[in-house]
């Protein structure tokens, strides 16, 4: 049976200097590590068993920190380890059971993060991808006006996609185009979330089998483009051809032949009869 260590009080701890590992009783294992002006709780405890060099199951000994002396005091260190031995008595790995809780808490701070902040971040990173400062000013604007008032201060990953449904909803026959630019914001938004790992699961922002059948889509206009008066044609022209370019002499072209702008963007030199003025189009 092994010797048991003589309980010390606080004050024999006080006075321990040398460098070492000093057991100080009370409970099986308990010892103050000192290295330097450094002291440390530490247990030495048998955790499980692990195979060895030779593939054999040995005892795992494994030293569990518990704290600096005197920040933690010997009645403390005493408590703490008897909390550790009864863990390792259930069958629970101290420094495991530790590492699981340290990365429940991670998790849980992330998810703790905001649509607004997550918003933030992703509006800068388009600032440096986007030319147009007007793209960038409606990123902003259209989230600050739609979106930040209902879901800005939700964390990310408590955001469903009914929750995102009803902030479009008011503006999803009105206001269309407006509506389904934000749907592709937010849906930007929640990308990067999840690549930071914010949340789990699908997009609540995606379209296709997601918003699609709350939303629905709208029967899309047919108007036709604008043309240009008759009586302006031949002043538009002139004006046309002051222009330098490829360009400008292209869509001449287009006026003059009647064609559509695929056929005039196809054309190919050889199509074209100088001679007798003639352009054949390849069926």
């Amino acid at each position: 049976m092994p010797k048991k260590s003589k309980e010390l009080s606080a004050l024999s701890v006080a006075k321990i200097k040398e460098t070492g590992r000093h057991s100080v009783g009370g409970v099986d294992g308990l010892c103050l590590n000192v290295e330097g002006n450094s002291r440390v709780w530490i247990l030495r405890a048998v955790v499980g068993k692990r195979l060895d060099k030779d593939g054999k199951l040995k005892p795992h000994r494994r030293d569990i920190g518990i704290g600096p002396y005197p920040e933690v005091s010997l009645a403390e260190a005493r408590a703490k380890a008897t909390e550790l031995r009864l863990q390792i008595r259930n069958g629970i790995d101290p420094i495991a059971h530790k590492q699981e809780q340290l990365e429940k808490l991670r998790i849980q701070q992330l998810r703790n993060k905001t649509f607004i902040e997550c918003a933030k971040v992703v509006i800068a990173n388009k600032t440096r991808e986007l030319k147009n400062q007007k793209h960038i000013g409606q990123w902003s604007s259209t989230l600050e006006s739609y979106i930040y008032p209902t879901l800005g201060d939700l964390s990310i990953g408590t955001i469903t996609k009914v929750d995102i449904a009803e902030v479009l909803k008011p503006i999803w026959i009105e206001k269309n185009e407006t509506a389904k630019r934000i749907r592709g914001r937010i849906e930007t938004i929640f990308d990067y979330a999840k690549a930071m790992g914010y949340f789990e699961g699908d997009n609540p922002a995606a379209w296709k089998g997601n918003l699609e059948p709350i939303l629905g889509n709208l029967k899309q206009e047919s108007r036709p483009h604008p043309s240009l008066p008759y009586e302006q044609i031949a002043e538009f022209i002139q004006h046309l051809r002051q222009k330098k370019g490829i360009s400008p002499k292209a869509l001449e072209f287009t006026i003059l032949t009647a064609c559509r702008s695929g056929e005039i963007f196809g054309a190919k030199w050889q199509e074209i009869d100088f001679k007798n003025k003639v352009w054949i189009i390849p069926k």
